[in-house]
């Protein structure tokens, strides 16, 4: 289960206003608040916007960004941790394409030591409704969907 605390919920409507049209994205930072329950406490947004149907992160902004939240959360890394990628279909669904799938499980299923990941895909009906999904991807598993905590 993933919680996407109201406060993050604000401003990732306003970078999503910001992009348009263009997707963007970035990384996830999370709190495990219990076993398999997560909550989002921090994003990064990638500098470069991507085009209409297509974005690519990059890396360092974002190591900077995660270091940075280790270093405020005490380096607790059983509790506060990278929990995954987000990025924008501001044109399409809320469903991760098949280049979406095939990048997140090639992050878990490397060599990098990421056993799992959250992927968000997110979009703003109307420039106001925060639509997302949440698809957990495990390594050497097939993807599922995670459902959102609901408060």
């Amino acid at each position: 289960m993933i919680e996407l605390p109201v406060s993050v919920q604000k401003r990732l409507r306003g970078s999503l206003r910001e992009a348009g049209r263009l997707e963007i994205g970035g990384v996830l930072m999370g709190e495990q608040v219990e076993p398999d329950h997560f909550r989002i406490v921090d994003f990064t947004v990638d500098d470069q916007k991507g085009g209409m149907a297509h974005f690519t992160r990059g890396a360092d902004q974002h190591r900077a960004a995660l270091d940075a939240f280790f270093a405020r959360t005490g380096a607790d890394y059983s509790r506060f941790n990278y929990l995954g990628e987000w990025h924008s279909h501001p044109s399409f669904r809320v469903r991760p394409s098949p280049t979406d799938t095939a990048s997140m499980l090639d992050l878990v299923n490397s060599e990098r030591g990421i056993d799992f990941a959250v992927l968000m895909i997110a979009r703003l009906d109307y420039w106001v409704a925060l639509k997302r999904s949440f698809t957990l991807f495990v390594r050497d598993h097939d993807p599922v969907a995670v459902s959102e905590a609901q408060r």
